[in-house]
């Protein structure tokens, strides 16, 4: 993909979401929730701070990263991606089967 996200966005392709509640009930397409997790696709240069100075993001690509409802939902190359600011990312979610595929 030949897209980068500007100053402090990161461009994100949410997982997939269950199509069965716990109870094995299959749950139809508009009553699902969408899931607030994803892996980073990109992400931008960072923003400056009050000096100046440019602060990277601690975020990179390949990440799986817990989100909040925010940003904007974007279709790039056929791919449906949320872009959304820094600000919004919750946390990094260290899974080690994850990152064992990853490695593979």
């Amino acid at each position: 993909m030949k897209f980068r996200p500007l100053q402090d966005r990161v461009a994100i392709r949410r997982a997939e979401s269950d199509t069965k509640s716990k109870g094995r009930i299959i749950v139809p397409d508009n009553a699902k929730e969408k899931p607030q997790e994803g892996e980073v696709i990109a992400v931008g240069q960072g923003a400056r701070d009050q000096d100046g100075a440019l602060v990277a993001l601690k975020v990179k690509a390949g990440d799986l990263i817990l989100f909040g409802k925010s940003g904007t939902e974007v279709k790039i190359d056929g791919d449906d991606l949320l872009i959304m600011k820094k600000a919004d990312i919750m946390g990094i979610i260290f899974n080690k089967t994850v990152a064992a595929k990853r490695a593979a």
